[in-house]
């Protein structure tokens, strides 16, 4: 049966097949969690992997790396979202990066994989919650996904790396009927 998890913790250290990078269009090594991924996997081996890539990559888009040296993942799935502070309007592309993060997923034969906040940091612009934005897409790719796909199951965990990122996608994460939160973690 597939799970999603929300989790208090950082997505690039969870045990799962494969991690997921909030990637620039590039898939350029940039800050916060794309930098720890390049610093993790080894800067010069994922670097040439991302150039197999014919880049601009499209908002919403997701490509597939090995981890490199990050070994409590098999592979990276790289996650171009959009940037609300030029898109203030990419609610649909950011539902994609995390639709199509699930969908390289099951095309590679995978079936765990932890996300970040995906453009709820700098990318976030003038959202009024750049954090329950994003949750709201994750919970939405991944029912959608799995109501497209009843037979293959996954494990997702989305990660909220500080405590107030936690808390706001713990409240939008109750909003849905078949979740139960608890200080640990809300299980959705």
């Amino acid at each position: 049966m597939s799970k999603i998890s929300l989790i208090n913790d950082s997505s690039v250290t969870q045990n799962v097949d494969a991690i997921v990078n909030a990637a620039n269009n590039m898939l350029y090594a940039g800050g916060g969690v794309c930098g720890a991924i390049f610093s993790k996997a080894g800067y010069e081996e994922l670097t040439k992997a991302c150039k197999q890539y014919a880049v601009p990559l499209q908002d919403g888009q997701a490509v597939i790396t090995p981890a490199f040296n990050i070994f409590n993942a098999n592979y990276i799935i790289h996650a171009v979202g959009p940037n609300f502070n030029t898109k203030p309007n990419a609610l649909k592309e950011l539902y994609m990066a995390y639709y199509n993060c699930l969908k390289v997923l099951k095309e590679n034969n995978l079936t765990s994989i932890s996300f970040p906040l995906i453009s709820a940091g700098i990318f976030g612009g003038n959202l009024e919650n750049p954090v329950a934005t994003s949750t709201a897409s994750c919970l939405s790719a991944y029912d959608t996904f799995t109501k497209e796909n009843p037979y293959y199951d996954i494990n997702v965990l989305l990660c909220a790396y500080s405590k107030s990122e936690f808390e706001e996608a713990s409240q939008v994460s109750v909003s849905y009927t078949h979740l139960r939160a608890h200080e640990t973690g809300a299980y959705l």
